[in-house]
C-alpha cells in the first residue's frame, strides 16, 4: 500500500432538492484513499454511503447535485509525462468525454445487485466487451479474449459458455463474479464495490471477499469497500469511515476502530456484533431509535438523540467537527473536545 492519496474527498456536499425541502444526503463528507489500500465505509441505510460514491463517480441522479466540495483523482502517468495529473471531478461535467474516460476505465463500480445492472436482452459477454472497446483500443476479438481471461481469472467455470449467456440464466454467485469481471476488464486503478455481498448466501459471500482480495492484490487497485456489515470491513479493510446521516463520525486504521473505537455510535454498532464469547440465547445490544426523517434532521450532532453519552445543552445545540485523536485516528464527538 502505497501513502500516495489517489482519490481527494474535501467537504463534499450533496442535496436533494425536493419540493418537500432539501435533503442534504451528504453534508460535508472528507476522506482520502491512497493507492493500493481497502478503504471500508460503514454505517446504517441512509448515512450517504452510495451517495458519496454516486458524487465520486459524478452518477447523483437528479434532483440530487454536488453543491459544493473537491473529489481530487490524481491520474495515471500518460504520454511520457514525469508527474501524475491532479484533476477534480466535481469540475467536469459528468457527460463529458473525459469523465466518461475516468468512469469505467480508472474509476469502476460493483454495484448492489448484479442483477439490475446487467442488461437482460443482451449476452454478458456483449457487454463487457463493449466496455473493453470503449476504453482501449482494441477490436472485438481482442475484447473478447480479454473478457474471457476476466472470466477465467475470477473463477467462473466454462467461461467461453457463460460468456454467451444472459444474466438471468445465471446463479447469484457468477452474476456477482461477472459484474466483478466486467469492473476489472480495464484494469482501474480504483474500485468501488458497494455492498457486492448483499445478494449472496454467506458460502458465495466468503467466496467473493477472497477474490476481491485476491485480486486487489494482484493488481494494487485501491478498492473502497462500502457496507453495512462490520464483520466484512474486518476482513477487507486497512482503513474505515463510519458515517451517520451524511457526516463522517469516525475514521482510522481498521485495528484503532476495532479496538479503540471512540464516538458512541461506532461503539455502539461493535456491540451488535455477534462474538464467539457472547452469552447464548441472549438478545444483542441494539441502537435505541431510528435514523431520522431526511427533512427532520436533528439540531446538534446528528447521533446525540439516540446516543447514551449525550450532553444536553451542548450536543443538542452545535455540531461537532472532525478532528484527531491519535496519529492517524480522527472523532467528530464533544466527548475529545474542550
Amino acid at each position: 500500500m502505497s501513502d500516495i492519496s489517489l482519490l481527494s474527498v474535501k467537504d463534499l456536499k450533496v442535496h436533494f432538492m425536493m419540493d418537500e425541502g432539501v435533503v442534504k444526503a451528504v453534508d460535508g463528507v472528507t476522506f482520502d484513499v491512497n493507492a493500493g489500500q481497502v478503504f471500508g465505509i460503514v454505517g446504517e441505510s441512509g448515512c450517504g454511503k452510495s451517495v458519496t460514491m454516486k458524487a465520486v463517480l459524478r452518477i447523483v441522479e437528479p434532483p440530487g447535485k454536488i453543491v459544493s466540495g473537491e473529489i481530487m483523482l490524481r491520474r495515471a502517468k500518460q504520454n511520457g509525462a514525469n508527474d501524475a495529473e491532479v484533476i477534480d471531478l466535481v469540475k467536469l461535467n459528468a457527460s463529458s468525454a473525459q469523465m466518461r474516460s475516468i468512469r469505467g476505465a480508472e474509476i469502476a463500480l460493483i454495484p448492489q445487485e448484479p442483477m439490475s445492472s446487467f442488461s437482460p436482452v443482451h449476452t454478458v459477454g456483449d457487454q463487457i466487451i463493449e466496455a473493453i472497446m470503449l476504453h482501449q483500443a482494441v477490436d472485438k476479438r481482442e475484447a473478447r479474449k480479454i473478457a474471457l481471461q476476466m472470466f477465467k481469472d475470477v473463477g467462473i467455470p466454462m467461461p467461453e459458455q457463460r460468456l454467451d449467456e444472459y444474466s438471468w440464466q445465471l446463479s447469484g454467485g457468477l452474476r456477482q463474479r461477472a459484474i466483478i469481471a466486467m469492473a476489472l476488464s480495464c484494469n482501474p486503478r480504483l474500485l468501488i464495490a458497494d455492498e457486492p455481498t448483499t445478494a449472496v448466501d454467506v458460502t458465495t459471500q466468503a467466496q467473493v471477499l477472497r477474490l476481491l482480495r485476491r485480486l486487489q492484490e494482484q493488481r494494487n487497485a485501491a478498492i473502497i469497500f462500502i457496507t453495512h456489515d462490520l464483520g466484512v470491513i474486518a476482513q477487507m479493510a486497512d482503513y474505515v469511515m463510519v458515517m451517520y446521516l451524511g457526516l463522517v463520525m469516525e475514521q482510522g486504521p481498521v485495528d484503532d476502530i476495532f479496538h479503540s473505537p471512540k464516538h458512541p455510535y461506532t461503539q455502539a454498532l461493535l456491540r451488535s456484533i455477534p462474538s464467539i464469547e457472547s452469552e447464548p440465547r441472549v438478545n444483542l445490544p441494539t441502537i435505541s431509535g431510528s435514523i431520522p426523517h431526511p427533512f427532520n434532521k436533528p439540531k446538534g450532532c446528528p447521533f446525540h438523540p439516540r446516543c447514551e453519552k449525550a450532553m444536553p445543552g451542548k450536543c443538542d445545540a452545535n455540531t461537532p467537527i472532525l478532528q484527531s485523536v491519535g496519529e492517524k485516528q480522527f472523532v467528530s464527538c464533544f466527548l475529545y473536545q474542550s
